[in-house]
Parts: C-alpha cells; sequence; structure tokens
C-alpha cells in the first residue's frame, strides 16, 4: 500500500537539515533564487552536489537548461532570507545584499558557505529535477548553520 503525501511529509520532517538558498541567473542574467532543504553532498572526488528542484518552481528552467548555480548555506540569522526565497514573490533579489561568483551564480552576504556549481547533470525524479553540480568555488562564512525541523527553524547549541 502506498504511503500518503501527508505521511510522507510528516515523516520527513523528523528530519533536520540544513537550509539553503539556490541561485542563479535567468535569461537576462538578473538573480534568481530559491529555498531548498533537499540538498545533499555527492561525492569528494570530483566534488559533487545535488539540489532537488520542484518542476513547479519559478527557477527550475533556469537550473535545468543553465551551465552555473550557487548552494548558499543560510546562517543562524537569515531565516528572513530562507522565508523570502520561498514565497511567491518573484523579485525575491530586491534591496537584498549580495554579490556575482566566479561563474556569475549570485552568492548570498554572510551566509555559512557559498558552493559555486557547474551543472553537470539533471535526473528525474518524481515531480522534481535533481541538479547534479561539480564544485568550482567555495566560500566559507564565520556563522553556524540555521536549521529545520519538523516545521520549525532551529540553530545549533
Amino acid at each position: 500500500m502506498p504511503v500518503s503525501k501527508d505521511e510522507f511529509r510528516a515523516a520527513l520532517s523528523r528530519f533536520a537539515s540544513g537550509v539553503t538558498i539556490v541561485t542563479t541567473t535567468d535569461a537576462e542574467h538578473r538573480p534568481v533564487g530559491i529555498t531548498v532543504s533537499a540538498f545533499a553532498s555527492v561525492s569528494l572526488d570530483p566534488p559533487l552536489v545535488l539540489a532537488c528542484i520542484d518542476k513547479r518552481a519559478s527557477i527550475h528552467d533556469w537550473l535545468t537548461e543553465g551551465t552555473h548555480f550557487a548552494i548558499n548555506i543560510l546562517s543562524e540569522h537569515q531565516e528572513h532570507l530562507s522565508r523570502r526565497f520561498a514565497s511567491k514573490d518573484q523579485d525575491r533579489f530586491s534591496d537584498l545584499s549580495h554579490r556575482t561568483g566566479v561563474t556569475g551564480a549570485p552568492l548570498l552576504d554572510d551566509a555559512a558557505a557559498c558552493l559555486e556549481c557547474l551543472v553537470v547533470g539533471v535526473y528525474p525524479g518524481g515531480d522534481h529535477s535533481i541538479v547534479v553540480g561539480q564544485v568550482e568555488s567555495t566560500t566559507l562564512g564565520e556563522h553556524r548553520p540555521l536549521t529545520y525541523h519538523r516545521g520549525c527553524y532551529g540553530r545549533l547549541a
């Protein structure tokens, strides 16, 4: 018997995760991004990561058809950014302090870490696409990461 969406969501909410914002640029080279908790490391050699992106997400096509993206691992004081980039607002970068990384991907200021990636594969994952990136550059911050568990944001003790 298949598991219902509600049961599956409730079970996954028991897994504490970090919070990221995946960023890239659109066809006019404007920054775009979305909050993503489905992020994982894949390999050390070569350095690979993955992010799972809902096919209905506003930046889905820019990520799956583009060449580069960034994973911005949020700091404990950036809950407001997670909420902002999870909203339906299309202009998420309005009045937001950020910079352009070496790959051209937008990087968020004060993140715990930023990973700039070359898209090396896009794979089907049900209602999501699994975007695999080879890490080409990293920026390390000094802040602790923001966490998410059972529908609530948290901080490490």
